[in-house]
C-alpha cells in the first residue's frame, strides 16, 4: 500500500492542554492516571489542566460502579476540534486526508476480522457466536489481524511525520496482538484493555476530530 503525498510537510508538536482534552476523547472516561499516560504527560500537571478543563465546562467528572473518571462535554468536544484545526496548514490536512482516505478499506477489512472471532456462521444460522473451539478459524482471524497490523505501521508512519502524537498505535495494536497470538483471546476485542479493537476504534476517532469529521458523515 503507496500513500502518496505531492508536498513535505513538517511536523507539529501538539501543546499539553490540548493533548489533554484530546486524551479524553479518545479515551471515552478514564480516571486521571490513564488521561496522563494516554500522550505520556506529568500526572501532576494533567490534574491541574483537568480541573481548568472542568472549571471551564469542557469535561465533567463522574462516577461509576465505584470508579470516577473524566468524559468529554459537547463544549470540550468543540473546543478539542478547534486545537486540533489550528495544527493544520493546508498541506497538512491534506496529508492527513490522504492517509484517512488510505485508511478507510483497511477499517473496513479490521471490522471484518472482528466480526469473523465473534461469529462463526453455521448452516441456517449466521449469528452463530464463536466459541473458539475450531482453531483454523481463530488461526486465519489472527492472520489477517497480522496483515491489518502491517498496514497500520504504514499508516502511522506518514501521520507521525505531520503529526507526533499518532505515534504508537502500531506498537499497542502489536501488542494486543501477540497477546491474543499467544492464547489470550480477549485481547482482540476486549473492552477496558487495550486489545486490537479499542486501539483501532481510538485510532479512528482521532482521524476524525483531526479532520473535523462527524461520526454520521465518515464510512
Amino acid at each position: 500500500m503507496n500513500i502518496r503525498q505531492d508536498v513535505t510537510v513538517a511536523g507539529v508538536e501538539s501543546d499539553p492542554d490540548t493533548l489533554t482534552l484530546h486524551a479524553v476523547r479518545l479515551l471515552g472516561y478514564a480516571d486521571t492516571r490513564l488521561v496522563a499516560r494516554r500522550f505520556g504527560l506529568d500526572i501532576a500537571d494533567t490534574t491541574e489542566r483537568l480541573l481548568d478543563l472542568e472549571a471551564t465546562g469542557r469535561v465533567t467528572r463522574s462516577e461509576f460502579g465505584g470508579s470516577s473518571g473524566w468524559s468529554l462535554t459537547e463544549c470540550g468536544r468543540v473546543e478539542g476540534e478547534r486545537r486540533l484545526a489550528l495544527e493544520l496548514d493546508d498541506a497538512k490536512r491534506v496529508a492527513v486526508a490522504g492517509v484517512h482516505e488510505a485508511f478507510r478499506p483497511v477499517n473496513a477489512r479490521l471490522q471484518e476480522a472482528v466480526t469473523r472471532w465473534q461469529l462463526r456462521p453455521i448452516p441456517g444460522e449466521p449469528l452463530t457466536a464463536n466459541d473458539h473451539s475450531d482453531h483454523r478459524w481463530d488461526d486465519r482471524v489472527l492472520e489477517e489481524l497480522g496483515l491489518v497490523g502491517r498496514q497500520l505501521t504504514r499508516l502511522q508512519a506518514e501521520l507521525t511525520l505531520v503529526l507526533p502524537r499518532f505515534d504508537g498505535y502500531a506498537v499497542r495494536f502489536g501488542s494486543a496482538l501477540d497477546r491474543a497470538v499467544r492464547g489470550a483471546g480477549r485481547w482482540v476485542d476486549g473492552v477496558g484493555i487495550d486489545s486490537c479493537h479499542v486501539v483501532w476504534m481510538q485510532l479512528h476517532e482521532d482521524l476524525l476530530a483531526t479532520l473535523g469529521i462527524g461520526r454520521g458523515r465518515q464510512s
